[in-house]
């Protein structure tokens, strides 16, 4: 099954421009754990990087980013802010193998079909070094749904995230939840799920 969703795509066309302009709603504090986490200067792979905010701070902090989104106008959003070439990447198209050191995908993954999502999570661990570091936000629930601006979204608990992750051979995943909001301005429970390759 593919991991796109042609309502989910159509919504963030439209509003590429007003989302990508958007105040970045992570903190530093997740970006700084994350990049710990990784060698000085490693090379980091952004799954949907929307406007390009979070590739911004990262390649802040020192690190080779390669940022990609799904949306093509979401991509030319982001290479306007970074300056650098921002590719137009779904999900399902990741091919790399052991080419980073770290995956980030904040609010992205979490439109992937619930079917599709094991899928995707082994390419991304196939994507990451030994020792990788893997991090992916999501809006938690119980049952798949679509939110009041018609956009797609998993909806998972952290049971069932954990086990979509599967036994691909991770370290450690860790998956924290928090309160939070979104673009559509509602209350959001968070699960943020930060996951280690086997080295």
């Amino acid at each position: 099954m593919s991991g796109r969703d042609a309502d989910t795509l159509g919504f963030y066309a439209a509003e590429a421009e007003i989302y990508a302009g958007r105040a970045r709603e992570l903190g530093e504090a997740r970006l700084r754990r994350f990049a710990e986490l990784l060698p000085a200067g490693g090379q980091v792979l952004e799954l949907g990087c929307g406007g390009g905010q979070d590739s911004e701070a990262l390649l802040a902090l020192g690190l080779d980013v390669t940022p990609t989104d799904g949306s093509p106008e979401l991509a030319a959003e982001a290479q306007k802010r970074l300056g650098r070439p921002v590719s137009v990447l779904l999900f399902e198209h990741l091919a790399a193998e052991a080419a980073f050191d770290g995956v980030w995908a904040n609010a992205c993954l979490l439109h992937v079909p619930r079917p599709a999502l094991p899928g995707i999570l082994t390419r991304v661990h196939r994507a990451l070094r030994p020792g990788g570091a893997f991090y992916a936000s999501f809006k938690a629930g119980e049952a798949e749904g679509r939110d009041r601006l018609g956009r797609y979204y998993n909806y998972p608990d952290a049971g069932w995230l954990r086990m979509a992750y599967g036994d691909l051979g991770w370290n450690r995943i860790d998956i924290e939840e928090n309160l939070g909001g979104g673009y559509d301005r509602e209350p959001t429970r968070w699960l943020h799920a930060m996951a280690i390759k086997l080295s």
